[in-house]
Order: structure tokens, then C-alpha cells, then sequence
């Protein structure tokens, strides 16, 4: 049976969630029938076997491996589901939010910065974002099990739209017009159908700190606060195909190209998102083909710098292809929980599988984690004594 229908066999069917697993958790949706075909006809799969099969007939020492691969992942884990965010709007017109995560690298300023933007109509070049601060962040649980935009995010999302409310109340006072009218305009609020009737988030926030104007039964200030709690972990998902082309007298592996179809829910920013896929790709393939960190007989690491540690680079990178798929509307304020970089688990999982669907010499391994050098360059009879004899305390083991 094709490895493509293996799958599509075993999935759990949309009608079927949510779907409490014996594991304890319950998977909330999926349509993973939906990324198989499209990652299946985004690589061309059907033409890529019966090349793959084409060259096994002829004996070309090419040899094309396809590596399929599909996931569920989980994001905001173990009760990582709430999370601080505020946002607040100055007297000169910008806005400060103030999130519990922390950015090291995510994008977590630009993607937080438009949410206050699509919002409040505030440019993102206006918006200053402040995290891990212990000064000016009451609380926070961090950044990690991809949990950022979907808790923090959700949390500036209804503060802003608090602030916006507020702000309603207060354009209304200065516009004389009923709060119900009021709309966001370019810079500020403005009465619906009327846009010279408008005023700028400037003079809102001056009126919302002045004790003397401000109308009464309004907190003074343009801020608002919000712990939001998603109520449970979501799981995203998603289909990846790998194709290699094996040098069978060498043992050279060559990365031809990587299609990747991952359930991201509301994109926020689709550059970030396809970098996030590109970076888990390229981690994937250094697992699967480049990283092991080695040892001696006396515990001394043979490889202990980046001299003779194989670590992938753009000169050796393939054709990355990044589809993002959207499932059905999911449960948070901006529908953003699934906006999550791509694990490079389920690389590895193509990695090994593309390379033991080359040609399955008999007695290989196909639980082997990564071919490591001396063997992909090894002949092929070496390769294989190297399969068979290296101990099983050599595998290399990684954290994902």
C-alpha cells in the first residue's frame, strides 16, 4: 500500500471532533485529508513515483527517495493557555502594548503591533511593544510550546478592542454623536458616513486624562488589561513531502526539494510564517542528514566546533515550498492559535523515511535516526556494514 493512502487510512475523520484520544487529550479539529491532497498535488506526487519507480527498473545509479510525513502538534501545552496583554493609546497618538511572552527572534513586535493596527486604525510604527519587564509586566508565562500569538496575541486583540469601546465613548462626547455611530477612521475615530467629522487618538487620550472634560462615569485613561484564557491546548497540523536523489555508488544525498502544508489558522504575517517553515526545514534536514554529535572510547567529543560539525547552509539549500492551510475557525478572539513555527519532528520523520524508500538493501535499519558521513560516502557494501555493525548506543538522540 502506498504510504500516501496508509495515512489517509488511518486519520481521524472531520465529523469525528472533538476527539478525546486514551491519552488524556482531546484534539479540537482537523481536516487532515485536506493537506494530504495538497501537499500530494503540490509535489507532484503521483509523477514522482513513477519516476522513483522508473529509475529503480533501469538500475540508475540515481536513486529518488520521497519521504511523506503527516502531524499533529500541539500548541500552548500542559496549561500554557493563558497569558497578560494590554494595550494602552499616549497623548501623542501611540500606543504601548505589554505582553507576558517573550520575543527572541519570533517577529512577536510586527505581528502584535498589526493586531493593534487592524484594531485601532494606529500605524504598527507607532506601537511599542514591551515584554519580559518584571517593571512593567505584571504577569507572564513566556514564549515556548508555540503558544505566543495565540495567548498573547488573543490578549492585546480584546484589550485593544476594550481601548476601542472606551474610545468610542469618549469621540462620541467630543463629536456629539451617538457612540453606536462611531467607526475607526486613518488615525483616530470618526462618525460613520462622515468622515470630516473625526477626531485623532491624540485628542481621545488627552480627554480620557482630563479629570475636568472627560465625561463622568468614564476611567480616566485609555487603557485596558486582559488574562486571556484559551481554555486548552489546540493542535495544528499538517503533510510534508521530501524528495532526495541518492547517489548509489557514493552515497551522496542531495535535497531536491521540500513542500510543506501546515494548518496555521489566521495568518498574521504571511513572511514570518514561510520563514518559520524555511527554518524548520532546514533544521529537519540538518537532523536528518548533517548533525551528530560524536565521542570517543574515552568520552572526548570529536567534533567540538563548527569546523568538523556538519551544519546545513544556504549554498546547500533546495526548492522550500511553504503552503499554509487554514482549518475551520478556530476558538480564539483573532482565530491566530494556530500561527506556529514548523517542528522539525516531523522533517526527520520524511528524512529517514525517503531515505529507506531509496532502494531497502537488505538487513538496513530503517529505524536509524541519521546517515551520518562515513556512511553516506562510504561504497555501498561499506554502507551497509556500517548500518548493521554501528551499536545502538550510538544512535543520536535529539531534543525536539
Amino acid at each position: 500500500m502506498d504510504a500516501a493512502e496508509i495515512r489517509r487510512k488511518n486519520y481521524i475523520q472531520p465529523d469525528a471532533f472533538p476527539a478525546a484520544l486514551q491519552t488524556g487529550v482531546t484534539y479540537d479539529s482537523g481536516e487532515y485529508e485536506r493537506s494530504l491532497d495538497a501537499v500530494l498535488e503540490a509535489s507532484g506526487y503521483t509523477d514522482l513515483r513513477a519516476e522513483q519507480k522508473a529509475r529503480r527498473d533501469a538500475g540508475d545509479s540515481k536513486l529518488l527517495g520521497i519521504g511523506l510525513s503527516s502531524y499533529v502538534e500541539i500548541t500552548a501545552p500542559v496549561g500554557l493557555h493563558v497569558e497578560y496583554g494590554s494595550t494602552e493609546v499616549h497623548e501623542d497618538g501611540s500606543a504601548t502594548i505589554r505582553v507576558g511572552t517573550s520575543s527572541h527572534g519570533q517577529g512577536h513586535d510586527t505581528a502584535f503591533s498589526q493586531i493593534v493596527e487592524g484594531v485601532l486604525g494606529i500605524s504598527m510604527d507607532d506601537v511599542t511593544h514591551i515584554d519580559a519587564d518584571t517593571a512593567e509586566v505584571p504577569s507572564g508565562a513566556g514564549t515556548l510550546g508555540s503558544r505566543s500569538l495565540q495567548t498573547a496575541g488573543s490578549a492585546v486583540y480584546l484589550s485593544s478592542q476594550a481601548v476601542l469601546e472606551r474610545g468610542k465613548q469618549l469621540a462620541a462626547h467630543l463629536l456629539e454623536a451617538s457612540a453606536d455611530d462611531i467607526v475607526v477612521a486613518e488615525g483616530g475615530l470618526a462618525v460613520a458616513g462622515v468622515p470630516t467629522s473625526s477626531v485623532s487618538w491624540a485628542d481621545i487620550a488627552k480627554l480620557a486624562n482630563d479629570d475636568a472634560a472627560r465625561p463622568s462615569g468614564l476611567e480616566a485613561g485609555l487603557m485596558a488589561e486582559e488574562n486571556f484564557d484559551g481554555t486548552d491546548s489546540t493542535f495544528p497540523f499538517g503533510s510534508h513531502v521530501a524528495v532526495v536523489e541518492i547517489d548509489s555508488d557514493t552515497g551522496e544525498v542531495e535535497l531536491l526539494r521540500h513542500i510543506a502544508v501546515d494548518d496555521c489558522g489566521t495568518i498574521m504575517n504571511p513572511l514570518i510564517v514561510n520563514g518559520q517553515q524555511h527554518g524548520g526545514i532546514a533544521q529537519g534536514v540538518a537532523q536528518a542528514l548533517y548533525e551528530h554529535v560524536q565521542y570517543d572510547d574515552d568520552a572526548n567529543p570529536l567534533n567540538a566546533s563548527m569546523m568538523d560539525y556538519l551544519v546545513p547552509s544556504a549554498a546547500g539549500a533546495a526548492e522550500l515550498r511553504g503552503v499554509q492551510h487554514r482549518d475551520r475557525q478556530p476558538p480564539q478572539p483573532a482565530g491566530s492559535e494556530r500561527h506556529r513555527r514548523v517542528r522539525h519532528d516531523r522533517l526527520d520523520a520524511c528524512g529517514a523515511q525517503r531515505r529507506v524508500r531509496c532502494g531497502r538493501p537488505p538487513g538496513h535499519r530503517p529505524h536509524r535516526h541519521a546517515l551520518q558521513p562515513a556512511e553516506r560516502l562510504a561504497s555501498p557494501a561499506e554502507r551497509l556494514t556500517l548500518l548493521r555493525d554501528r551499536p545502538e548506543s550510538a544512535t543520536p538522540r535529539y531534543c525536539h
